[in-house]
């Protein structure tokens, strides 16, 4: 009697059936994790953005409401008590915020309108009203 070792061919079909299956199941999640991880980066940038104007704001106050203030050695030009959106200007959101990375475009509005987008995700920063405070939008699909 011949013994012989091996798969089938019909083993083998069965194998590569089964991994076809598998990645065709597993290739939409990981498309999906990268969807999710764009919309977690431009959270990210959000939650900057509102940190950003409200620890200007109150080193504002402190100051003595300033023209500008100094944060990690960068000027800051303060409108109403609240970061610039206004990217002539010295100091903006952009760079109180730390937003490296992003794209970054404003209206030079009045008041001035700052729209911070990345991956397909925007939102926006408008600088704040005499007496009021700044608008940030939720995050979008562009």
């Amino acid at each position: 009697m011949n013994n012989q070792k091996g798969f089938t061919l019909i083993e083998l079909i069965v194998v590569i059936v089964i991994l076809g299956i598998l990645s065709a199941v597993a290739v939409p999640k990981f498309v999906d994790m990268q969807g999710e991880a764009q919309r977690s980066a431009i959270d990210g940038a959000l939650g900057s953005v509102r940190s950003a104007a409200a620890l200007a704001h109150a080193q504002w106050l402190v100051q003595g409401q300033p023209a500008t203030i100094t944060a990690e050695g960068q000027t800051i030009t303060m409108v109403n008590g609240y970061p610039s959106a206004d990217d002539a200007d010295d100091g903006s959101i952009e760079d109180m915020a730390g937003l490296d990375g992003f794209t970054i475009a404003d209206d030079n509005g009045d008041p001035a309108e700052m729209t911070i987008s990345n991956d397909g995700f925007s939102f926006t920063y408008t600088e704040a009203v005499a007496n009021g405070v700044p608008t940030i939008s939720d995050p979008a699909a562009l």
